[in-house]
């Protein structure tokens, strides 16, 4: 059993067999693996929880005898947002890939609501600080204040064999109030659809749907264009001794070798690098064999 991070359970750890999931008669949600460690726990005790309740749209929640929430699962998204979920500025700011798809460490992409726009960021070992490798003009952004709230919805279009799968977004300080953004289109009921920040950076859209289902077996999924970056769909090439080849999964680098009389490198004219854009691009050999390649912007007279 892997619980989500948001859910509970430290990362990387999932829990096993026999786990146990209860309410206990202080209030506090306890995930308790089969030898009685706390795995998680929602810290609610004696804060006045009645009630426990897994909403149609996917929120768990803890309620008061007024139906107020005292503690839900919405607060805390890891790498996917639900219909009616959020990131806001008051709370979790961004949702965050996963390392592994069986894992629940959290990985190198994050999807983040910025004080002025949403951006996609990359984070590696070896990097200082996020990089942005993926922005858009129509994405939730605003000039002149600063972004409380965005929010994954759907609704039906007023022809009536469509639904809209949007961003709805708030802005604070700003004339603008309010917007959204149509993600998708599908030409079918996709009431049950989530947003997913994948582990190779790529941001997707999947929806439910149950003809869909018989006939194929799996989730529609739509890729949020412009997020390309790590996919199959990726528009890079394979080089090759003999040049650059399509890209394909079977894209293979060679062996660098640190001999001086086998070592060589490939000349790639009109590289896109997520950072700048670079007219050209060598592969160069150092001493210690460990810089494998730079790039470097032509100049102009």
């Amino acid at each position: 059993m892997v619980v989500p991070v948001g859910l509970g359970g430290e990362p990387g750890k999932p829990v096993r067999e026999n786990t146990t999931f209860s309410r206990g008669t202080d209030g506090n949600l306890v995930l308790a693996d089969a030898d009685g460690r706390v795995a998680w726990q929602s810290n609610t005790a004696n804060k006045g929880v009645v009630g426990f309740k897994l909403l149609p749209n996917g929120n768990m929640v803890l309620h008061d005898a007024s139906g107020k929430f005292i503690w839900q699962n919405f607060d805390h998204p890891t790498d996917t947002l639900l219909v009616s979920q959020s990131i806001r500025a008051d709370g979790a700011t961004k949702l965050v890939s996963r390392a592994l798809p069986r894992n629940n460490v959290d990985g190198a992409y994050s999807l983040v609501m910025e004080p002025k726009e949403l951006v996609l960021q990359y984070k590696g070992p070896n990097t200082p600080k996020p990089l942005v490798y993926f922005r858009s003009s129509v994405w939730p952004n605003t000039q002149d204040g600063t972004l409380q709230t965005v929010t994954l919805n759907v609704e039906e279009t007023n022809d009536g064999f469509a639904y809209n799968v949007l961003l709805d977004y708030t802005v604070a300080n700003s004339s603008i109030g309010t917007g959204n953004i149509i993600l998708t289109r599908p030409k079918y009921n996709s009431i049950l659809s989530f947003l997913r920040l994948g582990i190779d950076g790529n941001l997707r859209v999947f929806t439910y749907y149950e003809r869909y289902i018989h006939k194929h077996g799996k989730r529609h999924s739509l890729s949020f264009p412009g997020t390309q970056y790590g996919a199959q769909n990726q528009c890079v090439a394979c080089p090759s001794p003999n040049g650059l080849l399509g890209w394909s999964r079977n894209c293979q680098a060679q062996k660098v070798s640190c001999s001086p009389n086998t070592f060589s490198y490939y000349k790639v004219d009109g590289v896109d690098h997520f950072m700048r854009q670079y007219n050209e691009g060598q592969g160069i050999k150092e001493s210690d064999c460990k810089c494998l390649g730079y790039f470097y912007p032509r100049m102009q007279k």
